[in-house]
């Protein structure tokens, strides 16, 4: 995931409209660098990130109590699986 994408969940206190924001580095020579750290938001209240290991096998959430670990599962699942659309840039990052 290069650019922020949004996320509609129906959770045990309803819908909510996340933001995920995938934190990535610059490297010299506009090398970018992807950190599997998943900023979550809903408008401007942070609910906590999404970090994967290495391989994407296996994640934590550190949200306390935004999201239910079925809720947060359900969120690794959706960004484990995206897939950037044709011609992202990583330069537009949000």
């Amino acid at each position: 995931m290069i650019n922020q994408v949004s996320y509609d969940i129906n959770t045990v206190d309803g819908p909510v409209h996340l933001t995920i924001t995938p934190v990535n580095q610059q490297l010299p020579g506009d090398v970018y660098y992807v950190t599997g750290v998943y900023r979550l938001s809903d408008g401007t209240v942070g609910m906590g990130d999404i970090t994967f290991n290495e391989d994407m096998s296996d994640w934590t959430y550190d949200g306390i109590g935004e999201l239910t670990y079925e809720e947060a599962a359900e969120v690794a699942n959706f960004i484990k699986n995206y897939k950037d659309p044709a011609g992202a840039d990583p330069d537009l990052l949000q």
